[in-house]
């Protein structure tokens, strides 16, 4: 397949760049700069600004990742309005470039986030549960809406929502790692919040998965079938790297160091993964210990 990738540099893109590749796919990622990335055989790249219905024109199937780091800087509403702008313009742009292309994608995978859902205590979530009512599920409410038109043109539309990814290169669990070696780590927040945490793999497995298989259409949880709180992740994770694990980050000082984005950190969402589930895909890592002793390469 040619798959056409926006915001394929990223976190999860690199991943799933490696994976596709891997299996035979060839891959054009959209970039702000294309020219900062040597191709290959199989990974091109080009610009956000080039005709993009002749780019999609050309790919079998389109996902788009792309958008701002949401806890890169405090949330300003300056900086608010670019999360949004950055994921919605993004989406549109493809979503357009779609509508207009002469030969369509069979399928377009639009990102979203478990964060659609807001913090619900212990209520189980699934693709069918409401969306929230704080600052990122109205985000992901405009990100998946932006994208919704592509339906009409016949073209199956996927949206991942995407829980907590666990990797150790980058991402919460690269942050939450550098406490517990230095021996004072602990759960953050009250430790009682559900946290949906996914292993890369996995997240890379279920796109996989909504590209190859035509009854995944719509909204997708992409998060572990395990659920479990903050305070299991956090005990899990000391027991995994052999450290403590009782030195809780308070969500006073959680609020002191990023601001508003502290409520989306300690924020609960126990969600379920129904439709991957339901539509036959296998985890790599369903539970919690194995899935960071693969991570952390500890026996």
């Amino acid at each position: 397949m040619n798959v056409l990738v926006g915001g394929g540099t990223g976190f999860i893109g690199q991943y799933l760049t490696e994976a596709l590749t891997s299996r035979g796919d060839s891959v054009t990622i959209l970039t702000r700069n294309p020219q900062k990335y040597t191709p290959t055989d199989k990974v091109s790249y080009k610009s956000w600004d080039d005709d993009l219905s002749v780019t999609v024109s050309e790919a079998d199937a389109v996902i788009n990742m792309a958008g701002t780091n949401l806890f890169e800087k405090r949330w300003t509403d300056a900086v608010k309005k670019e999360i949004i702008d950055s994921r919605v313009s993004s989406t549109s742009a493809l979503v357009s470039a779609i509508l207009m292309a002469k030969s369509k994608p069979k399928v377009f995978v639009s990102f979203s986030a478990v964060g659609y859902y807001g913090s619900r205590g212990s209520a189980k979530l699934t693709e069918d549960s409401l969306v929230g009512d704080d600052f990122l599920a109205h985000v992901c409410e405009l990100w998946e809406a932006a994208a919704l038109p592509v339906s009409e043109s016949g073209v199956r539309l996927v949206i991942p929502r995407i829980g907590i990814v666990q990797q150790a290169d980058d991402g919460a669990l690269a942050k939450m790692l550098i406490p517990f070696n230095m021996f004072v780590g602990g759960p953050l927040g009250s430790g009682d919040q559900h946290y949906p945490w996914v292993h890369m793999a996995d997240v890379v497995g279920m796109v996989l998965h909504a590209i190859d298989n035509d009854a995944v259409e719509g909204p997708m949880n992409v998060a572990a079938p395990e659920h479990g709180t903050m305070n299991y992740f956090a005990k899990t994770l000391g027991s995994v790297l052999g450290r403590p694990s009782f030195f809780p980050v308070p969500y006073i000082a959680l609020r002191a160091a990023v601001g508003e984005a502290a409520e989306a950190i300690v924020a609960s969402a126990r969600v379920t993964p129904a439709k991957a589930l339901q539509t036959g895909y296998k985890f790599q890592f369903p539970e919690l210990d194995p899935a960071l002793r693969d991570i952390l390469k500890k026996k």
